[in-house]
């Protein structure tokens, strides 16, 4: 009895990883609010009645798309904000990071970077709800360092986010950088620049009363 609950557990993964990935696919040519639910059961060859019993909806699906393209990030956040050494080590290892993600999964940041202002209001919701999370974490790392002695939470929320921000905007300019290797030399350089200038901005944020909210 439990090697044949064994096997239908197997295959019913099997089936639901099957359904993601034909999704995403899928959604390398078009929005999730165009995806149709009979579209992507007949990539993966199961009768349509199968889809419901792994999402309620393609909304569903979508959801599921976000927590696994984003729910594993947050390790690789810690370690940008907790990287030590000198600034141009530290800028230069995030955004090596930031491009090795892109390299190994391009279909889940397209699909982040096209549903995070899409149609549908789940997904969007769901984006949202992890980059805040990520900037809620950024936020407490960057707390305990030195460098912020003195700053308010406000100005703490604010750099989680510019810095939040600053990785999208890198993730999704790698993406779209020309293949040849000059094309992306010149994003990774202009990735490394904007952040060096949020760090410049960060050690004298204080000075002469200029930051200090919250």
């Amino acid at each position: 009895m439990s090697h044949t609950l064994g096997v239908r557990q197997a295959q019913k993964w099997k089936t639901r990883r099957a359904l993601l990935d034909a999704a995403l696919e899928l959604l390398e040519e078009q929005s999730l609010s165009s995806l149709g639910l009979r579209e992507v059961t007949r990539a993966v060859r199961v009768a349509p009645t199968a889809f419901y019993r792994h999402f309620r909806s393609i909304e569903d699906l979508g959801v599921a798309l976000v927590e696994e393209a984003l729910g594993g990030l947050h390790p690789m956040i810690r370690t940008i904000v907790s990287t030590t050494g000198d600034g141009e080590e530290r800028v230069a290892r995030a955004v090596g990071l930031i491009a090795g993600h892109v390299d190994a999964h391009p279909a889940h940041v397209r699909f982040i970077a096209r549903e995070r202002h899409g149609g549908v209001r789940a997904v969007r919701e769901a984006i949202r709800d992890q980059l805040a999370l990520f900037a809620a974490e950024v936020a407490e790392a960057l707390a305990e360092d030195p460098v912020s002695a003195g700053w308010g939470e406000e100005d703490l929320a604010m750099l989680a986010q510019l810095y939040v921000d600053q990785m999208l905007v890198t993730a999704s300019a790698l993406l779209e950088a020309p293949a040849r290797e000059a094309g992306r030399e010149r994003v990774v350089r202009m990735a490394e620049r904007r952040m060096r200038l949020i760090g410049i901005g960060r050690a004298h944020w204080l000075d002469g009363g200029v930051g200090g909210g919250g």
